[in-house]
C-alpha cells in the first residue's frame, strides 16, 4: 500500500484527496504555488513544497518540478487529481521512470483516449455508438467547411485535445463557421497547446449522460451507473446528479455495457469517465445515446456517484494503484437515493458570469445536516486569485428521491453567504427551481433558452428589511416614533449602497451575520450588504459614457480596431483572456475611437481604461 502520496493539485479536490488518504493512514504532501502559499490545501497537508510563480504554467504544470517534490520528499506515490497535468501521458510516465507510483491510468490507456478523434474511431472498432461527424487528419479550412456543410448545420466545432468546454463552439450557420473555427482553434492551442478539431452533428435535445467507470490490474471492470450533467452553460457544467431521471431499467443496462467495453478495449486501470450525448427528443433511447469522449481521470462530479452507492472513488484509486483488485464486483453494487452537485463559483451572473476575485471576507454554508456534503478548498479569509479556475465549492446532497435532493439543494443555495466576492449562487438558485429541472425534462440548451432570466439578481426579502430598519432605526431618526404624533411607517435602508424604501413592521427573523457593523442577509442565493441610510449617502462614481473598462485582469489577445476609426453599436473592439476563458468587448455605441492604450499581447488590470468611443459628430454620419 502506498505510505507517502503527493497530490499534484490545488484546491478543492487536493483537499478531498487528502481526506480520503489521511483515513487510510497514507501521510500526504503538498505542492503550491506562490498565490497559493497560505492556500486551504497547503495547511491540510502533513508537508508542502513550493514549486513556483503564481501562473499555472511555471508551476502547476511543471512535471518535473512536481517529481522532484515528491523526491525531496520521500513520497512513493502521485496523485494528479483532475484538470493540470491528469490526463498528460508523458507526465504519468515520467512519474512511474522515476520510480514513483501513478495513481490513474496507464499512459498507454491515456495517450488512446486522449485525441477525441482517435478515441472515436477506437469505439467505433469496439463496437461502441458513435455521434456523426468528422474526425478526419486534413484540418484545412476548406475541409473542414465542406465537412461541415455535409454534416449539416448546426455543428459543433471541439478541439481533439479538449476538455472542460474550452475549445468548443455551437455553428448555427455557414456564414459563420470561419469565425467560430478560429475562435476555437485560437482557444484550444492556448489551453491545450493543440489547435486541431474535430466535427460533430449538433443533436436535437442533447442529454449528456456519462457512466463511471473502473478497471484494476487484474482485468477487472465496472461501472458505477450514470449520471447526467445536461446543466451546462457554455459546454461547462453547472448542476450534476446521479442517477439520470428518465433512465430506464434496459437503457442503464445498455449504456453502462457499452462503457464497460469501452474501457477494456484500452485496457482501462483506474477512475474512469465514458462521456454520451443522449438525443432526448423522445425519451432516452439505447438507440439514440452516442459516445463523445472518455476523461481519464475522476471528474469533478464524482461526488454524486459517490454518494448514491457509497463507495469511495479515490480510496478505489488508491487501492487500485497499490496493486489490489477492485474492493466490489458489479453485483455487489446498486444505486441508492438521489444525489445532486452544484458548481458554486467566484462569478457574476449580473456582469455576463465574469470571474470576480479578491478576498472572502464571508463564507458560510448553513447548519450542514448529514445529507449535505461540501467540497472546498477555500475558508473565510481566502483569497480568490484570477490564476485559476474560479471554484468556490461543490455543494452535493443526497435524498431518498429526486424530488428531496432538490429541495434540500435549494434549502443549501438559500442559507449560503459569500462576501464580498460575487458567485453564481443566484443563478444556481434559479436553476434548481427552474419547472423543467424540477419534473426531469432537461437537455443541454435549457440554459441558453432561459436567457437572461436566470441572471437577473434577485431582490431582498422585504419582510427582513422592514425587520431590520426597525431595529436599527435610532430614536433621535426623523424615522422613529414621535410622542402625540402618528407612527412613522416608511424608512430607507441602504441594500448594496442603493437607499430602499421600506415599511417600518415587525417580520420575524432571518438569516444574517454581522461584519464590521454591517449586516449580511442572504436570500434565494443571493448575499446583501444592508447599512443604515443617511441623508447624504451617494452612489459610486461610474466610468465615463464611451470607456472601454477591462472587468477582470487579463491578456489582451486581440485588437481589432485602431485610432480614430470609425465604429458601430455592438462590433467587437477587442478580446481579453482571463481564466482561460475569452471575453469580447463590444463598442457601447456608434462612434469614434480614442485614447486606445493596449495592443495584443498586454497584461491589463481590473477597471484599466482600454480606449473610448466618442460619439460621431452629427456631419460625420
Amino acid at each position: 500500500m502506498i505510505t507517502k502520496l503527493l497530490i499534484a493539485n490545488r484546491g478543492e479536490i487536493a483537499c478531498r484527496i487528502m481526506r480520503t488518504a489521511r483515513s487510510m493512514g497514507i501521510a500526504t504532501v503538498a505542492v503550491y504555488s506562490d498565490a497559493d502559499a497560505k492556500a486551504l490545501h497547503v495547511r491540510s497537508a502533513d508537508e508542502a513544497v513550493h514549486i513556483g510563480p503564481s501562473p499555472a504554467a511555471e508551476s502547476y504544470l511543471v512535471g518535473a518540478k512536481i517529481i522532484a517534490a515528491a523526491k525531496q520528499t520521500g513520497a512513493d506515490a502521485i496523485h494528479p487529481g483532475y484538470g493540470f497535468l491528469s490526463e498528460n501521458a508523458d507526465f504519468a510516465q515520467a512519474v512511474i521512470d522515476a520510480g514513483l507510483i501513478w495513481v490513474g491510468p496507464k499512459p498507454a490507456s491515456i495517450r488512446a483516449m486522449g485525441l477525441k478523434d482517435a478515441a472515436k474511431q477506437l469505439m467505433r472498432s469496439a463496437g461502441v455508438p458513435v455521434t456523426p461527424g468528422y474526425d478526419g487528419s486534413d484540418q484545412s479550412v476548406e475541409r473542414l467547411t465542406k465537412e461541415a456543410e455535409a454534416i449539416g448545420y448546426p455543428v459543433l466545432i471541439k478541439a481533439v485535445a479538449g476538455g472542460g468546454g474550452k475549445g468548443m463552439r455551437k455553428v448555427d450557420a455557414p456564414s459563420d463557421f470561419a469565425a467560430a473555427l478560429e475562435s476555437c482553434r485560437r482557444e484550444a492551442k492556448a489551453s491545450f497547446g493543440n489547435d486541431e478539431v474535430l466535427l460533430e452533428k449538433w443533436i436535437t435535445s442533447p442529454r449528456h449522460i456519462e457512466v463511471q467507470v473502473f478497471g484494476d490490474s487484474h482485468g477487472n471492470v465496472v461501472h458505477l451507473f450514470e449520471r447526467d450533467c445536461s446543466l451546462q452553460r457554455r459546454h461547462q457544467k453547472v448542476i450534476e446528479e446521479a442517477p439520470a431521471p428518465g433512465m430506464d431499467a434496459a437503457t442503464r443496462e445498455a449504456i453502462c455495457a457499452a462503457a464497460v467495453r469501452a474501457a477494456k478495449a484500452v485496457d482501462y486501470e483506474g477512475a474512469g469517465t465514458i462521456e454520451f450525448i443522449a438525443d432526448a427528443s423522445e425519451g432516452l433511447r439505447a438507440d439514440r445515446i452516442f459516445f463523445m469522449e472518455m476523461n481519464t481521470r475522476l471528474q469533478v462530479e464524482h461526488p454524486v456517484t459517490e454518494e448514491i452507492t457509497g463507495v469511495d472513488l479515490v480510496e478505489w484509486q488508491l487501492r487500485v494503484a497499490s496493486g489490489e483488485p477492485l474492493p466490489k464486483r458489479q453485483d455487489e453494487l446498486s444505486i441508492n437515493g438521489w444525489a445532486m452537485e452544484a458548481r458554486l463559483y467566484a462569478e457574476d451572473p449580473a456582469k455576463g458570469f465574469l470571474p470576480s476575485t479578491g478576498t472572502l471576507q464571508s463564507l458560510y454554508f448553513g447548519h450542514e445536516p448529514d445529507w449535505v456534503r461540501i467540497e472546498t478548498g477555500v475558508l473565510r479569509g481566502s483569497e480568490i486569485s484570477p490564476f485559476y479556475d474560479p471554484m468556490i465549492a461543490k455543494v452535493v446532497v443526497h435524498g431518498a428521491s429526486r424530488d428531496e435532493a432538490r429541495e434540500r439543494l435549494l434549502g443549501v443555495l438559500d442559507e449560503l453567504q459569500v462576501w464580498p466576492v460575487k458567485s453564481n449562487a443566484p443563478f444556481l438558485y434559479k436553476l434548481a427551481e427552474l419547472e423543467g429541472f424540477a419534473s426531469g425534462d432537461v437537455d443541454t440548451g435549457i440554459i441558453e433558452r432561459q436567457g437572461e432570466s436566470l441572471q437577473a439578481l434577485s431582490e431582498p426579502d422585504p419582510d427582513f428589511l422592514s425587520w431590520w430598519a426597525e431595529t436599527i432605526t435610532p430614536a433621535y431618526s426623523p424615522f422613529a416614533f414621535r410622542l402625540n404624533s402618528a407612527p412613522q411607517t416608511r424608512s430607507y435602508v441602504l441594500v448594496d449602497g442603493e437607499p430602499i424604501e421600506v415599511e417600518l413592521r415587525s417580520a420575524g427573523e432571518s438569516r444574517v451575520k454581522h461584519i464590521d457593523g454591517e449586516t449580511l442577509l442572504t436570500n434565494r442565493g443571493r448575499t446583501f450588504k444592508l447599512s443604515s441610510w443617511r441623508a447624504d449617502a451617494g452612489g459610486q462614481a461610474s466610468a465615463a459614457d464611451g470607456a472601454i473598462i477591462a472587468p477582470m485582469p487579463g491578456k489582451v489577445i486581440a485588437v481589432d480596431i485602431a485610432e480614430g476609426q470609425t465604429v458601430t453599436a455592438g462590433q467587437r473592439l477587442m478580446v481579453l483572456e482571463a481564466m482561460k476563458m475569452e471575453h469580447a468587448l463590444p463598442a457601447p455605441f456608434d462612434g469614434v475611437i480614442e485614447g486606445l492604450t493596449v495592443s495584443a499581447g498586454a497584461q491589463v488590470q481590473v477597471d484599466a481604461v482600454l480606449c473610448r468611443v466618442v460619439p460621431a459628430s452629427g456631419d460625420e454620419a
